[in-house]
């Protein structure tokens, strides 16, 4: 069959004999011939164009199926398999911000005892995420699967609880750092208030509903001056916007327990600290800047005193979260509707013995065997507080909260983690 160049243009010119009575007609037909098959190659064409798009599109919308990080049968079974419990009377618990320094701790003591654990975690770029990528790691291989997700996804949260009938939630997720809020407000308003009731949301509408346990902070305490900080002390004059985020999440879970009945224990954390921690707490930064032999920035309060802290270790505060969910209660809400009053609580988690800085860097050049560079400077007015002191006698109570470990033990252990993990090896970095 002639192409379509070949039916307009001849290749051997004056191969046709040109009958001049029947010019016109014979031009007429070529011309008619010329513009159908015209117009049925255009029409294949955009017939061509019209399949190649929408097959694009399928590929598009399967590649993203795909590609995404849940969803699907696999996905589902992974879930399910994270979540089954291998105790009698334990729990299924939705950890989220999983991969987190808490989170990863607290997840591995509930898989450890046999609790089901699927944990929830963005990877957000606050810190180094590779740290973050090492503790999802360390998490898999304990069984554990971690979904990456934001807890604004409705939508996945909703297909979290549609996937596994989860008896808790271990809420964790937040943006963290005091400092950093100057820099990235609306990072706190998204993942610390908008982040919390759209988990919230999920949770009273599942069936059935979870307890949560959630983590509040020590900062809501702000510039309150009575020590040590107990439950019931003011909490209406934070110092910084995490700790109006947090003081703000304490008043929107009172809400949800009251009108859904969902139970919720909210944890006031006191300067947590250990291995597989966060680089931008001091005593990590402070490790990293002695090794590299830079100076470290220590500051002091008004009139010189030096600022305090109550350290509390990770393990110590694992058993906290532990207690309280094994305290918790159940939630009395059914299809988002309450059936009766459920348990509300608040809890200090501390360690009861506030050190100052200078003696943690004390401490920290002992265990390091290298002197530190220090730059003693007037605390800013960026949102930190002079002293903290938690009173923990509700916690020891409510489940028997007893802290064991103190800040030379804790910070050695620390160390240890810190010259493995980094590779180094009599004080130098192992490249």
């Amino acid at each position: 069959m002639p192409s379509l160049e070949e039916e307009l243009f001849p290749s051997t010119p004056g191969k046709f004999k040109i009958d001049r009575g029947h010019t016109m007609n014979r031009q007429f037909h070529r011309c008619f011939a010329s513009t159908s098959t015209m117009f049925l190659w255009a029409l294949f064409l955009v017939a061509l164009t019209a399949s190649y798009l929408s097959f694009q599109s399928f590929v598009d919308s399967g590649s993203r199926y795909f590609s995404a990080s849940w969803g699907g049968i696999q996905w589902e079974k992974q879930v399910r398999n994270s979540a089954q419990i291998h105790r009698s009377g334990g729990m299924s618990v939705l950890v989220t911000g999983a991969a987190g320094f808490v989170g990863t701790h607290v997840s591995l003591a509930l898989k450890k005892r046999g609790d089901g654990v699927v944990g929830v975690d963005n990877f957000n770029d606050y810190y180094d995420p590779s740290l973050k990528k090492a503790r999802k790691s360390l998490l898999s291989n304990h069984g554990i699967f971690v979904i990456e997700g934001d807890i604004n996804d409705a939508k996945l949260l909703a297909k979290l609880f549609d996937t596994v009938a989860f008896t808790h939630v271990m809420h964790l997720a937040a943006q963290a750092g005091v400092r950093y809020a100057m820099e990235n407000p609306n990072s706190y308003v998204h993942s610390n208030i908008a982040g919390l009731v759209t988990l919230l949301e999920a949770s009273k509408s599942a069936n059935p509903q979870p307890s949560i346990v959630w983590a509040s902070s020590s900062s809501v305490y702000g510039l309150n001056e009575k020590v040590p900080f107990s439950e019931s002390d003011r909490t209406d004059q934070p110092a910084s916007l995490y700790a109006a985020t947090k003081k703000a999440g304490e008043e929107i879970t009172h809400t949800y327990n009251h009108i859904y009945g969902l139970s919720i224990t909210g944890l006031r954390f006191f300067t947590v600290y250990g291995p597989w921690g966060r680089p931008d707490m001091a005593y990590f930064s402070f490790t990293r800047n002695i090794l590299q032999g830079k100076p470290i920035t220590v500051y002091r309060g008004k009139n010189h005193i030096d600022l305090a802290r109550d350290f509390t270790y990770i393990d110590d505060i694992v058993k906290g979260c532990l207690g309280s969910l094994d305290t918790s209660g159940k939630s009395t809400g059914s299809g988002g509707k309450k059936r009766g009053p459920a348990p509300y609580r608040i809890f200090n988690l501390g360690n009861t013995s506030p050190v100052t800085v200078p003696k943690l860097v004390n401490i920290l050049e002992r265990h390091l065997k290298v002197k530190a560079k220090k730059n003693i400077v007037d605390m800013p007015g960026n949102g930190d507080v002079p002293y903290t002191h938690a009173n923990i006698s509700s916690a020891q109570k409510a489940f028997g909260y007893k802290p064991t470990t103190d800040l030379q033990t804790g910070l050695k252990k620390f160390v240890r983690w810190y010259l493995s993990y980094y590779g180094y090896n009599h004080g130098k970095a192992v490249n």
